[in-house]
């Protein structure tokens, strides 16, 4: 199979997962008879992450941090959730860890946990879900959800197609 061929296969399986996911979005949203309100999957903290386990990813030039998704724990839960491990290297030398999980459908975050200095977790106090803003500085959540786990508020299929999303520096879909 040639390289065109293979290109036309993956834009095919692609837009097929992509009809997948709006379909079940359009039923949640319609309000189907047999649809519930939607709920939270129960979820794991991951391993704590590992530096050669990070991928960059790009936030904005207003910035001096630099950003990473630990890609052994991005994961998709069947309520479509994205989760991931957040690293925030900042100017000054620090670095921050965090669990966090995007609803893309809902444009929403939330924090699970924090890293600690010893390489555990603590988790955070139950919070509700926030909306994501497109801030000026940090505005992480915003370029996560958009340019790799929620191309046009559709979460990404599984982990691997986030992971080629942050390799290749923005999804396919992304606009």
């Amino acid at each position: 199979m040639n390289l065109l061929h293979s290109r036309i296969l993956f834009l095919v399986l692609l837009l097929g997962l992509r009809l997948a996911h709006a379909d079940v979005h359009f039923r949640h949203f319609e309000g189907d008879a047999d649809e519930t309100k939607w709920q939270e999957s129960e979820w794991v903290l991951p391993d704590f992450p590992k530096e050669e386990a990070l991928l960059e990813f790009y936030v904005s030039a207003v910035t001096a941090n630099r950003f990473f998704v630990d890609a052994k724990s991005i994961s998709v839960g069947p309520d479509l959730v994205v989760r991931f491990t957040l690293v925030v290297k900042t100017a000054g030398g620090a670095t921050n860890v965090s669990f966090e999980g995007l609803r893309c459908d809902a444009l929403e975050h939330r924090l699970y946990a924090t890293g600690r200095t010893d390489g555990t977790w603590a988790k955070a106090p139950a919070r509700e879900w926030q909306p994501i803003e497109n801030k000026p500085i940090n505005n992480y959540h915003a370029s996560l959800s958009r340019n790799y786990f929620c191309p046009n508020r559709f979460p990404v299929a599984n982990s691997d197609e986030a992971r080629d999303a942050l390799r290749r520096g923005k999804h396919p879909a992304a606009q």
